[in-house]
């Protein structure tokens, strides 16, 4: 398996990987897939971008076949550009169990590290989403906070569990 930002000619399989995850899952994600699936696909390389501080990790197989992915951002406004932000992280339901959400967090772990200035990392995670919950306070995410109905879809309402992960 390899691990590496996908890139825009990538985008074929980054938005079917994506739309698959909203469709499937859509109390654990922000967006949903009714509106997603509304994208033109000219418009979708746009929302790939490849800089240290605001990617996509895809993890692939030694087929280049795309199994899981996460998205890192750092914020840009003065005050809070110590904070950065992972989001829509992924891994097919074939691909399960393999360690690839893992490998795919430690990853955006270490590279945050790298950037100079950031001191945390952030996501939020449904709190019906143990394994995911489990795996993010097993790589040093700590709660913060509950955001109460933070998601609703067709009237269902999904709290989110706050973390971040102290750099510093």
């Amino acid at each position: 398996m390899m691990i590496q930002n996908i890139q825009r000619e990538q985008a074929d399989d980054f938005w079917k990987l994506r739309l698959e995850a909203l469709r499937l899952h859509p109390e654990a994600f922000g967006s949903s897939y009714e509106e997603q699936v509304r994208i033109p696909m000219d418009e979708v390389p746009l929302k790939i971008n490849s800089q240290p501080d605001n990617y996509i990790l895809g993890a692939f197989s030694e087929e280049n076949d795309l199994m899981g992915m996460a998205g890192f951002r750092r914020e840009q406004s003065m005050k809070v550009r110590h904070k950065g932000m992972i989001w829509g992280v992924y891994v097919s339901h074939e691909h399960r169990g393999l360690g690839i959400a893992r490998k795919l967090m430690q990853e955006i772990l270490r590279r945050g590290k790298e950037i100079e200035g950031l001191q945390q990392i952030q996501l939020t995670v449904v709190t019906s989403n143990h394994t995911a919950a489990e795996l993010y306070k097993r790589l040093g995410f700590v709660t913060y906070g509950i955001e109460k109905d933070a998601l609703i879809y067709q009237g269902q309402a999904y709290d989110e569990e706050l973390m971040a992960y102290f750099l510093k």
